[in-house]
């Protein structure tokens, strides 16, 4: 019997890279469940798989001690369901995870939202893969 393999956030699936991030602001796609945003893009240049970055608006949260609250929140979701996004990749992704609302949700609320997205974008990959091979 195998023993599950451990969901982790290692520091290489972290996004750090400005011109990465530039990048995704200005060519990538984006799909949202309220009042979650995940904005990707594939980068066949990658070397990692996957890299993610989370952000929680100073808009919304104006004191640092929320806006870390929600991100650490964020990345526990992330990781929890980072299987649902890596089952889909065909070739390297960025992302950015978005937090835009003032409202203050439960984590079991804000978890479910990331299923949802994150099946979401799921959708959104399978029907780009159609349409490549059309």
């Amino acid at each position: 019997m195998e023993t599950p393999k451990k969901a982790g956030y290692p520091k290489t699936e972290k996004l750090k890279r400005q011109k990465l991030i530039e990048r995704l602001f200005t060519e990538g796609q984006s799909v949202g469940q309220y009042p979650l945003r995940l904005v990707f893009l594939s980068v066949p240049e990658n070397k990692v798989p996957l890299q993610i970055a989370v952000s929680v608006s100073k808009k919304y949260f104006k004191k640092a001690v929320d806006r870390n609250y929600f991100k650490r929140v964020l990345r526990e979701c992330y990781r929890k369901h980072q299987h649902q996004i890596k089952e889909q990749l065909a070739e390297p992704q960025v992302m950015l995870f978005f937090y835009q609302t003032r409202d203050r949700l439960s984590f079991a609320e804000i978890e479910a939202k990331t299923q949802l997205l994150f099946a979401k974008w799921a959708k959104v990959q399978s029907t780009q893969k159609t349409e490549e091979d059309v």
